[in-house]
Formats: C-alpha cells, sequence, structure tokens
C-alpha cells in the first residue's frame, strides 16, 4: 500500500500534526511520500520524497491552488490513500479532493486493520469498520491516535503549477481570546468526566485540586452538559495540556481527550470501569467509585 501524506504549516512552522500521520505509515507498513505547502527553507524531519509547493505563492490556505496542487502530487506518486489530518485545513481539503477523484472520503480514523479503517461514531461512545469500495480513498487522521515519527532528511521535489486564481482571500489567521482558566501553564490538573454522576459531585474534584494546588480540568461531556464552562476542557477541541501530574477522574479516555494531555509527566486516573481505556495511558490506575474515593484521597492529603 502507497499514502501521500498531506502536511500542514502554520504561520511558518510545521504542524505537529504532519509526524502523526508520518507515524500512521509506519505503523502498517506503508510506502509514503509526503505534499506540504510551507516555505522554502522549512525544516521538514521526513526520511522521503516531499512535494513542496512555496507558501508565499501559493499561501497557507488558498483552496483553489491547494487542490490542484495536491492532485499534481497525486498523479506522480499513484498513492492508494491520501491522508490528511483530522483538522480545519483537513476537513476542508479532503472532501475537496476526494469529490474530484470520486473517491471515497473516510473521517476521523483511529486504527486500521486489513484494508479497514476503523472511525468513532456515536459522540465517540462507539466505533465501526469501514471499508471503502473504491480503489482509492481519501482519509482524514484523528489527533492523538497515532504516534509522531519526525527523523530523517527528506528529498525535496518543488511543485509550481503557475497562477491560480482564488475562489476566496486568506487574509490571516485570528487568535481565540483566552478567558476563564489557562490549563497550559498548569503543573498540576485535577480533570472530570461524566463518570462523576452529576454537576453537585464535581465539588469533590475542585476539593482536590485546590488542595494539589492545582487547576481544574474537564472532559468535553462534561463541558456539553453545562457542568463546568468550556475553558476548563481538555482534548482536541479544548486546550492541550502537558503538566506534570494530571488527575482523571471518571474520565473513560476518548481519543480525543487523550490527545489533548498525552504529554503529562505523570498520569492518575481513578474509573469504576477496570477496562476504561484511560487506563492504558495511566501511570496508576485506581479501579474505584470516584465519589468515594476522592474525598478519602483529599482528607489524606490534608492530613499529611
Amino acid at each position: 500500500m502507497k499514502a501521500l501524506l498531506i502536511g500542514e504549516s502554520k504561520q511558518g512552522k510545521i504542524e505537529d500534526s504532519t509526524y502523526e500521520l508520518v507515524g500512521f505509515a509506519k505503523q502498517f507498513g506503508m510506502e509514503s511520500a509526503m505534499f506540504i505547502v510551507a516555505k522554502n527553507d522549512s525544516q521538514i524531519a521526513y526520511d522521503g520524497k516531499v512535494y513542496l509547493a512555496d507558501s508565499d505563492k501559493y499561501k497557507e490556505y488558498n483552496p483553489d491552488a491547494h487542490k490542484k496542487l495536491i492532485e499534481e502530487a497525486i498523479n506522480k506518486e499513484n498513492p492508494d490513500y491520501i491522508i490528511f489530518s483530522h483538522s480545519s485545513y483537513g476537513w476542508d481539503m479532503a472532501f475537496r479532493v476526494a469529490a474530484d477523484l470520486k473517491v471515497a472520503p473516510i473521517s476521523e480514523v483511529v486504527d486500521y486493520k486489513d484494508g479497514t479503517f476503523v472511525v468513532p461514531c456515536c459522540n465517540s461512545k462507539f466505533r465501526r469498520e469501514v471499508k471503502p469500495k473504491t480503489d482509492k480513498a481519501v482519509l482524514t487522521l484523528q489527533g492523538g491516535a497515532f504516534n509522531p515519527v519526525a527523523e530523517g532528511t527528506p528529498q525535496i521535489e518543488t511543485l509550481d503549477i503557475g497562477d491560480v486564481e482564488p475562489s476566496v482571500e486568506f487574509i490571516d489567521y485570528e487568535v481565540q481570546e483566552k478567558t476563564g482558566v489557562d490549563l497550559t501553564k498548569a503543573e498540576i490538573i485535577v480533570s472530570v468526566g461524566r463518570g462523576v454522576g452529576k454537576k453537585e459531585n464535581i465539588e469533590f474534584e475542585k476539593e482536590l485540586a485546590e488542595t494539589l494546588g492545582g487547576e481544574l480540568g474537564a472532559s468535553r461531556p462534561v463541558v456539553d452538559s453545562e457542568w463546568l464552562d468550556q475553558s476548563h476542557q481538555v482534548g482536541t477541541t479544548g486546550q492541550t495540556v502537558a503538566p506534570k501530574l494530571y488527575v482523571a477522574c471518571g474520565i473513560s479516555g476518548a481519543i480525543q481527550h487523550l490527545a489533548g494531555m498525552k504529554k503529562s509527566g505523570f498520569v492518575v486516573a481513578i474509573n469504576k470501569d477496570k477496562d476504561a481505556p484511560i487506563g492504558e495511558v495511566a501511570d496508576v490506575f485506581v479501579v474505584a467509585d470516584v465519589n468515594e474515593f476522592v474525598p478519602i484521597l483529599t482528607k489524606k492529603l490534608k492530613s499529611a
């Protein structure tokens, strides 16, 4: 199998998600090449062919030009799979390319088994297996699902298709104004999931966070239920954190959440479900009712 990996560059920097695409290809033994729109002097850590289009000319967002450039790379490589990150760029470009090529698009891939792709469904509560009926397929990979691989020196081939009149104008990036809690600077985070049962029970985790001198985080279901505001959310649609200590209370461990906390130094997970996915990344996994265990733990810490 052969894959064309569609890397991303933002504000002159190669996005980390680019190397997760490389990790996916290597994990499943796929031959690969890469396409990216970036600055000509970009440092790309990849051991293979890279089709590089100059971002000074084609901009970091110009879907009309980027689609034609990607299809030029496809013509050169004839890959089985064209692979994007499951990002705003990937959401936009993947379906444009799939529609143009008349091939199957498969979104948010989290695993691969013998030509079958595993994707989440029902708000990530379940997973389903999808097999494309077309010879080629366009994929987006869920952030954090595959370990990044950033190594090697690329063989650069410059792509230039002349001027392409854009149908949209890229002006600039707009940084979201940060309000509420900035979890990215916290050394200790106590995060709460829907396993706590109800909003009132979050007081147990608040007290534990205060006792440890940390901040209070949350999973997406807690935020969606309006038990805490969005500034507390950890994950691909929240904040990406790297504390020294991460305490996950009643969090099952959906891939989207794990992607936001996988760089934590030490992970303690508390969950009554011994098979919860969070246990796979935890350094210490406590199988217990979080509403019974956390108050006892807080009391012990206060008396220590």
